[in-house]
């Protein structure tokens, strides 16, 4: 029953509610925190709306109307913005949920400042904020339950996913993986300042960064966070080196991961496929050998936007097939649903 119920989920899902809209405003952030924008199920028909270089078809400012009762909450990556999340909304909204993404101080599109650790000590405080932001909004509350929210994150914001699931890690780990592995997983522990090219620089370049982190990072505190109302979590690529992997081995709500085998700017083999060796109750939610990081940023950014070392990191690999995303979405929202919301009845 219940796999058949996930696998209706699954196809319902890949279907765009025809009866409604995807909502979208902008809720104040509290403490100071930037906005939250939020997607939701609307009366209003959806209409072409141009984000920067993003089209999308929304109903900015619609009416809402009830969907399932549920929030979910989508932590974005490293200097990330919501719209690269915008077909998850969708997906999400269509099948009843209330969506809100935090922008995540100092690491998101329109302020990169303080990326990697410094930022993944705030974020998942920004995420309860978010939640405590959406529970003040007028016309959103009274549509919401939030005793059990979701929560999805992709690269950093799979870090900070994995925290919420009842991860521990340090700032000092973040130093001791880059010291032991700073030529394997150069990216991860550096970031888009430079890259390594295999020649006479290259050493250089390692000694440098390997001195800044060892300035920055030695502490050796415990990070974690609990937030109660979060029932269920997808970790999309997440950035994982970092923590103590054993506190992963079960995790304190349903966790899903989805992995991408050619992944460059966080390599499987010392993030995602660490968590997944560790954890001994997790679901691989979808496994793309195929894919790069950048998969699960949906619409994905113009080229012309990016850098070049933006566009060899997030860039999809030659042989990768991007029509298979809406499939990924839809279980996405599948695990989401299976562990939010009520099963049906059996039919007698």
């Amino acid at each position: 029953m219940k796999s058949r119920w996930i696998a209706a989920l699954i196809a319902a899902c890949l279907h765009t509610a025809s009866q409604a809209g995807t909502g979208l405003k902008e809720v104040p952030g509290l403490e100071g925190d930037g906005p939250v924008t939020v997607f939701y199920p609307s009366s209003a028909a959806d209409q072409p709306v141009q984000r920067g270089p993003f089209h999308m078809a929304l109903a900015p400012q619609g009416a809402p109307m009830r969907g399932n009762g549920r929030l979910v909450v989508i932590s974005h990556g490293s200097g990330g913005n919501p719209w690269v999340h915008s077909d998850l909304a969708r997906a999400l909204v269509s099948a009843g949920f209330v969506v809100a993404m935090p922008e995540h101080a100092g690491d998101n599109a329109r302020n990169p400042s303080t990326p990697g650790p410094e930022s993944w000590k705030r974020r998942p405080a920004e995420v309860s904020r978010a939640i405590d932001a959406v529970a003040q909004d007028a016309q959103l509350a009274p549509l919401l339950q939030l005793d059990k929210v979701g929560m999805y994150g992709m690269s950093a914001g799979g870090h900070t996913a994995l925290s919420l699931a009842g991860g521990r890690w340090s700032p000092a780990l973040f130093k001791q993986h880059c010291e032991a592995h700073i030529a394997e997983d150069f990216s991860s522990c550096v970031g888009l300042i430079t890259q390594l090219r295999g020649n006479f620089l290259d050493g250089l370049k390692k000694a440098v960064a390997l001195g800044v982190i060892r300035q920055r990072f030695d502490d050796a505190t415990w990070q974690t966070h609990d937030e109660p109302r979060i029932h269920a979590i997808v970790a999309g690529v997440p950035a994982a080196a970092d923590f103590d992997f054993p506190s992963l081995a079960r995790p304190r709500v349903p966790l899903g991961l989805v992995t991408a085998g050619q992944d460059r700017w966080l390599v499987p083999r010392f993030h995602s496929d660490k968590v997944l060796q560790a954890c001994q109750t997790c679901t691989v939610v979808a496994d793309l050998p195929q894919a790069g990081h950048g998969m699960l940023l949906s619409p994905p950014p113009p080229s012309h936007v990016l850098g070049r070392l933006e566009t060899e990191l997030l860039g999809d690999p030659p042989g990768f097939d991007r029509s298979q995303m809406p499939e990924v979405d839809a279980r996405i929202v599948a695990f989401l649903a299976q562990h939010l919301l009520p099963m049906p009845a059996p039919h007698r």
